[in-house]
């Protein structure tokens, strides 16, 4: 039986958004080891969804044995990519981005093989830092045109807004480009991989490669994570999904999974998940309350990978628990421990709801108390002013409630 090509893989499962050469690289794919690259930007301290969308990605082609290069940004970080931005990036300092870069390089090893050379982890900080610069704008500035650089989506949409784009910003695409062409002089690199809001760049980079060395390179872009409207998937009420445990809980991912809108189970199932397809339809057309059913299994299958099993099952657990015990009380629920003596005076709502990490700020906690989204012990609360006193706690447990769905324990100890 003739072995599936991970290109048609990778399009059924709704992966691929553009390509350079769609024959060829089908082709490619499906005749040889082909090496890779996708670039992460250690722009913070973890990796968060989207990221994630490109590294099981790159875990189908290594499955199917290619090789992956995972590029950390150490030199295009000091950059920063205007791509999909309204603004420029905070300046980071170096030491921050090798910090940065040591978390994703941890995080991405739970997806990707790096033994035996089975893939590399390389960062362009050893070469881009080391550029001299009118020698570089000899080599490679030459091969770029202004009036094509400033047909790119991301250069277009920043021009036109009141800050402008920066010139700093402006040599992001070449240094892209420049990544690739070493990528592809030193590992043999032929194919680089992005979301869609890097096609701009990535097609700069096959293009250096083919007017510098004559030799044919291929890019191919992901589709974003995005809801049936059309908004970016991955964020919450605290902020962006992250992969971090600490930044965001394995509860708190597990809950944000098994809350997804129904029109994209299907979809999430196919694109972050290794489930078949034929199992994805299946779950994906289920109707109703069985629907919630398809959401569990996703919830659990993107937490195991990222957390882990014991984790999931954890998570899976705790959220069963909640929804079936009125008074909400799980162990494996998520719990912030308070000192009873903190509440004697009382402790207001919101601070609650800051403390426990369910909301960022005192604005978004007013907001989401008047709208009544906030319940404390199964009692809505509207009044921004409410305290939590001591003698509220049953067993020693007052439960949150943030929303339909978001449980949080305050265990007084």
């Amino acid at each position: 039986m003739e072995k599936t090509n991970v290109f048609d893989i990778l399009k059924e499962r709704g992966f691929i958004a553009q390509a350079t050469h769609e024959d060829e690289i089908r082709e490619l794919l499906g005749k040889e080891s082909v090496t890779f690259y996708t670039g992460y930007d250690p722009t913070a301290d973890s990796l968060h969804v989207g990221h994630f969308l490109q590294a099981v990605a790159m875990r189908h082609l290594q499955m199917a044995g290619h090789r992956p290069i995972v590029l950390i940004g150490g030199g295009t970080t000091m950059v920063g990519d205007p791509s999909g931005r309204a603004d420029m990036r905070q300046m980071l300092t170096q030491e921050q981005i090798a910090e940065n870069g040591e978390k994703f390089k941890e995080q991405l090893s739970r997806f990707i093989d790096f033994s035996d050379d089975k893939a590399i982890m390389a960062n362009n900080a050893d070469w881009l830092l080391k550029l001299e610069y009118i020698p570089f704008l000899r080599e490679v500035g030459a091969h770029f045109t202004v009036n094509r650089m400033l047909q790119a989506e991301a250069f277009k949409s920043r021009m036109e807004k009141e800050g402008g784009l920066t010139f700093l910003e402006f040599n992001y695409m070449i240094m892209q480009a420049y990544d690739f062409l070493k990528l592809n002089g030193t590992y043999g690199c032929k194919m680089q991989l992005g979301g869609d809001d890097q096609w701009s760049n990535i097609i700069a980079g096959t293009d250096l490669i083919r007017r510098k060395e004559g030799k044919q390179a291929y890019g191919m872009t992901f589709n974003l994570l995005t809801t049936s409207d059309g908004k970016k998937m991955g964020k919450t009420m605290a902020g962006a999904l992250w992969l971090d445990r600490e930044k965001t809980s394995p509860y708190e991912f597990y809950q944000y999974w098994r809350n997804v809108e129904d029109a994209s189970v299907e979809k999430c199932l196919a694109l972050l998940t290794f489930l078949p397809m034929e199992e994805v339809r299946r779950l994906g057309a289920l109707e109703g309350a069985e629907i919630n059913m398809a959401k569990e299994v996703l919830a659990f299958e993107v937490t195991k990978m990222v957390h882990g099993e014991s984790d999931a099952i954890s998570a899976q657990t705790a959220a069963r628990e909640l929804f079936a015990n009125k008074n909400g009380a799980s162990e494996n629920a998520p719990t912030t421990e308070i000192a009873a003596a903190e509440l004697e005076n009382g402790m207001t709502i919101i601070d609650a709801l800051k403390v426990t990490g369910l909301v960022p700020s005192n604005s978004e906690a007013r907001r989401l108390i008047t709208q009544g989204g906030v319940q404390v012990n199964d009692e809505k609360i509207t009044d921004p002013a409410f305290c939590l006193s001591a003698d509220m706690a049953k067993d020693g447990i007052i439960m949150i409630k943030k929303g339909k769905k978001t449980f949080h324990q305050i265990k007084l100890v």
